[in-house]
């Protein structure tokens, strides 16, 4: 097939402004072959390159003495002691998951599992974060079941434990969806694998599944606004095989403690151009690939075809050379292609042959670490204006209003599609707060949370990133963890729009004050820009996961609450309820400021709850719906009512933060009341469980039927 010629409309549709495009005719010298062109084209796209993001994200803390590895390979990777580390990252598959729900959500989990376990990681658990349109909208009903269904029909057949997650709705969402892969996974502290090249004449290994023409295209695609065009689009989504992925998983693991790998990555966005560029460019090496030995499962496939395919479950690896008969023996005993389709070369190369046939022949570093870096223009986002008055509304109303939205009814609907108990080592399952995980053969735990506020970070991206990472923070110190550290998924609009691009330096200069003030460095992440439908933006949303050590699970809390247990509040209420939930689902305004975060007090009251423990019986962090909702949060979990004294609508449903409602015994009580006052910290009593009502101060419902709207208001609104 001839290669079509190089027109201003063919470098268009591949994502190239006409100023890349010339600066790809400075570094070769020439026209571009077309698959050159393509390869330029996912490599220089914002999902691969971070061209608009590079400059902002230098700025975040990444170090620390528990980081073994930050940013820059498949995944973070964290020291958890004993030689053990865990190994995380976060991911979004937004685009895809709009196009094609089901496959799109799928892959994604396949692909965030497989940046885990190609670094030496069995998986061991894994979230998600989905922000969907207003359900009123005619494709989100859609879209959740596809998403949710593909979720779990991935997580679920690959054998991994989702424990935790987010789901929100939002008019912002409805022409882009956003889906959030995250897993982590538990190795060895010295059998990391990484994925720089090494060695010249090396081979350099194709493994896994056949390569197809599903995802051509894909990374581009992702990095690109949708416009009337997006059913065009679908052919660009993957398709995924979690039973395929599984036995990937197996052999991966069984050939690396052979011996056999010098260095091993993920084929995935832009596929095998992506993963053989950053494996030579970090090993300061060139690569030469013959893709006449590439697995194909389709006929006559394209050079181009092969070097932009994202077939699902591959992966590239060079190979110690006298290792290679072993290798091969593992790969064909779980019934996967190996096949040796290049070598490494000391040039600055990346050759390709196809048919004897030179199809791109680029200098390799141009295409990676010397890709295009961009400093956007911004303009910071104007303070908000003060929120207008509202009138006082009665309390057990305004909990209806929150409980029946599907943003805060309960979430059974979706998590319960999930399998989280699979291995056996869950101990805190999906909905009451961080999951849990044991560290399997060891008394200790693995905590995991993942938050974002996005009308916090709209209306005020400093805080509103801030206030992303201490609620993490305080999900995890709520079941007794020590946070450790923190992925993040970056989920913006056009970066090419000034305030766009002021939002995303905001909201970073936020997550790094409050990483860098609560010792959670980012150690892994992804940066997803151009959600937008017609020139509409979504919400910022930089998606926050974190995750925490809990040293013996006798330090865990893990409640419920008891009829008789006192109920406290650590941290000090003013009653913030600008951009809070209940003007949001009672007053349908969003107006205000986001809640301050004062990260002293985030970083002091959780060292109290961690040091204070013992005397806890149940926890939870305060934070959308504030007192309210928490409270009948706690008391729904425990099957008790709850008596609350606290009065008034700022009081009962502000947002301030640095704040936790706890249940403990009455002897107890007094023991936290004696260490907080002696700490300097405002602790009190606010009530008790016990009954069968929901009180809150002089309103009261019986608990059995805000239950029944709780449990009940997600299924009736989406399925």
């Amino acid at each position: 097939m001839k290669d079509p010629a190089i027109t201003p409309d063919l470098i268009a549709s591949h994502g190239l402004k006409p100023d890349e495009y010339e600066r790809i005719l400075e570094i070769i010298g020439r026209e571009p072959t077309f698959t050159e062109l393509g390869i330029f084209s996912a490599m220089w796209n914002e999902h691969c390159s971070y061209k608009s993001s590079k400059k902002w994200l230098r700025g975040l803390p990444t170090k620390g003495p528990q980081v073994i590895c930050g940013p820059g390979e498949n995944a973070g990777v964290v020291d958890i002691g004993d030689g053990q580390a865990v190994i995380f990252k976060m991911e979004s598959h937004n685009h895809p998951s709009y196009i094609e729900p089901y496959q799109g959500a799928a892959t994604g989990v396949g692909g965030i599992l497989r940046d885990v376990f190609t670094m030496g990681a069995r998986p061991i658990a894994a979230m998600n974060s989905l922000s969907f349109g207003s359900p009123d909208h005619w494709k989100t009903r859609q879209l959740v079941h596809g998403v949710v269904e593909g979720v779990g029909g991935y997580g679920n057949a690959f054998g991994v434990p989702t424990v935790g997650g987010e789901v929100r709705f939002h008019p912002a969402y409805n022409g882009n969806c956003l889906v959030n892969a995250f897993a982590a996974g538990l190795a060895d502290s010295d059998k990391i694998f990484y994925s720089a090249a090494s060695g010249v004449g090396m081979p350099v290994v194709y493994l896994g599944a056949k390569t197809g023409r599903d995802g051509v295209g894909g990374a581009t695609m992702a990095s690109a606004e949708f416009d009337e065009t997006i059913e065009e689009k679908r052919p660009t989504v993957q398709v995924g095989d979690p039973f395929t992925e599984k036995r990937l998983l197996e052999a991966c693991l069984e050939l690396m403690a052979s011996g056999a790998v010098i260095s091993i990555q993920d084929m995935g966005a832009a596929g095998l151009t992506c993963s053989a560029v950053e494996m030579g460019d970090k090993g300061g090496l060139g690569i030469k690939l013959n893709l006449d030995r590439v697995p194909q499962r389709e006929a006559a496939m394209t050079a181009y075809e092969m070097m932009l395919s994202e077939s699902q479950e591959r992966m590239l690896m060079v190979l110690k050379p006298e290792k290679e008969a072993e290798a091969k023996a593992i790969f064909d005993k779980w019934d996967l292609d190996f096949a040796i389709v290049g070598e490494t070369i000391p040039e600055d190369r990346f050759l390709i042959l196809h048919g004897n046939v030179v199809k791109a022949d680029l200098p390799l570093s141009k295409l990676s670490s010397s890709a295009p870096e961009y400093d956007r223009p911004w303009v910071p986002t104007p303070a908000a204006a003060a929120m207008a008055p509202i009138a006082e509304v009665d309390a057990i109303e305004g909990l209806r209003a929150l409980i029946g939205s599907p943003n805060y009814a309960a979430k059974q609907w979706v998590y319960e599609q999930y399998d989280s108990m699979v291995m056996a080592d869950t101990v805190r399952a999906p909905g009451l707060g961080a999951g849990i995980v044991r560290v399997h053969g060891s008394g200790k735990a693995l905590a995991f949370s993942s938050d974002v506020t996005p009308r916090y970070v709209k209306a005020n991206p400093v805080e509103g990133g801030k206030q992303a990472v201490a609620e993490c923070f305080r999900n995890l110190i709520a079941v007794g963890a020590k946070p450790l550290a923190t992925t993040d998924n970056l989920n913006f609009g056009n970066p090419e729009k000034p305030e766009i691009m002021g939002q995303f330096v905001g909201a970073l200069k936020g997550i790094g004050e409050a990483c860098l003030a609560l010792d959670t460095p980012i150690v892994s992440g992804n940066v997803s820009l151009y959600n937008e439908t017609d020139g509409k933006g979504i919400l910022p949303t930089p998606t926050i996961c974190a995750v925490g050590i809990i040293e013996t699970l006798d330090r865990a809390i893990l409640g419920p609450a008891q009829s008789g247990d006192v109920l406290l509040i650590l941290g000090e209420t003013k009653g913030h309820l600008g951009q809070s939930a209940l003007l949001a689902e009672h007053f349908g305004r969003e107006d205000g400021d986001a809640p301050h975060v004062d990260l002293a007090a985030e970083a002091a009251h959780g060292a109290f709850i961690r040091d204070n423990h013992a005397a806890i019986r149940a926890c939870t962090d305060l934070s959308d719906g504030g007192l309210a909702l928490a409270a009948f949060e706690m008391a729904e979990a425990a099957a008790t009512g709850v008596t609350v004294s606290t009065t008034g609508t700022a009081a009962l449903f502000g947002e301030d933060q640095a704040r936790y409602l706890i249940a403990a015994t009455a002897a107890n009580a007094a023991k936290l009341e004696t260490a907080a006052k002696a700490a300097g910290f405002p602790l009190a009593r606010i009530g008790a469980f016990g009954g069968t009502a929901v009180r809150l101060g002089a309103s009261e419902a019986p608990l059995a039927d805000l239950k029944a709207l709780y449990r009940g208001a997600f299924a009736a609104a989406l399925d």
